[in-house]
């Protein structure tokens, strides 16, 4: 059982250096299209946070779905308010 738990954490902590450089690695400008497809994945993580909850049979499962659903939910949000913004940027100011 612990060795797979050293092999989770091994896993999670060599996604988040992957991760980093990754993302340090892409263009400004592509910045805005990579939020529209993370915010469709994040979506579909609504989708599935809302089927498990429903499908849940214990009351922790009903808890931890509801709580899936709420984190999900501010990740949808979050990322169209960031995406919004950095649309703003493009446009065109109006001289007053």
């Amino acid at each position: 059982m612990s060795d797979i738990i050293l092999i989770s954490i091994y896993i999670f902590v060599l996604s988040v250096f992957i991760g980093i450089e990754l993302i340090a690695k892409v263009p400004p400008l592509l910045h805005t299209p990579l939020m529209s497809g993370s915010n469709a994945i994040s979506g579909i993580t609504v989708v599935g946070a809302l089927l498990s909850t429903g499908a849940g049979n214990t009351m922790l499962a009903k808890i931890l779905g509801v709580l899936a659903i709420i984190f999900a939910t501010i990740n949808v949000v979050g990322g169209f308010m960031v995406t919004d913004r950095m649309l703003e940027m493009f446009k065109e100011k109006k001289n007053k």
